[in-house]
Parts: structure tokens; sequence; C-alpha cells
């Protein structure tokens, strides 16, 4: 069910507990900004999550809370991740929903990303 963006970050949503380490991940990378990890039900034959460590609800929530350093910090993550899976020379889409319309089922920041074949719609039918 998609959330709102709005609402306080709940500690014990699903991205919370794995960071915590109480629910396993496939892990791809940490470092001290953020967590890569398969997602459970891929959507593509590459599909990876990145996931800040701060509590942050949101895009929104992130740029307009988060420090300059764990924004970047953050990003160079989502980088690496793209980089270590070697999707960089063949392409890959990047997706972040946001709230109900943008479809966001967990209160926790995420960053998808998509690879391992074309994508050709920007927005499915």
């Amino acid at each position: 069910m998609p959330i709102d963006p709005s609402q306080p970050y709940d500690p014990d949503n699903v991205f919370a507990k794995i960071l915590r380490g109480e629910l396993p991940c496939k892990k791809v990378y940490e470092d001290d900004f953020a967590l890569a990890f398969h997602d459970i039900r891929p959507q593509a034959p590459i599909h990876v999550l990145v996931i800040p460590r701060g509590e942050y609800v949101s895009w929104d929530d992130f740029t307009a809370r988060a420090g300059d350093g764990e924004i970047a910090g953050f990003m160079r993550a989502v980088g690496h991740v793209t980089r270590q899976l070697e999707l960089d020379g063949p392409g890959y889409r990047l997706l972040v929903n946001m709230g109900g319309d943008g479809h966001q089922e967990v209160p926790h920041l995420h960053v998808h990303i998509f690879g391992g074949r074309q994508f050709f719609q920007m927005v499915p039918d």
C-alpha cells in the first residue's frame, strides 16, 4: 500500500529492520552513508535497492533535512553500486518512488537500480 510521505518516520519499517540487522538481505554494498541489496521481488535481471543509513521517509525529506556530506555520500554510493554491477557501460535506470502517486510502499527513502535489459518506455502503460 502506498505511504503518505508527510507522516513521521516509522522506525519499524522493513528497511529500518534491515539496517539494524533484524532482517536479512543479500548485500551488494555498504558504507557509512548507504546500504545496497538485491530486491526480493526483482523487476529486471538486475534490481538493487540503495537506502540511506539515516531516517528519511522520502526523497523530499532527505533533500530537505540531510546534510551536504550525507547527500553527497549517498549519491556516491549509488554511483559506486552501478559501477560495481558493471552497469556503467550498457546502462541502467534509477527510480525513486515518492508518495501515493509515485507508489512508494516503504516509508524509508530508497533508490531502485534496474539493469541487465533494455528499458524502452519511460513510464509503462
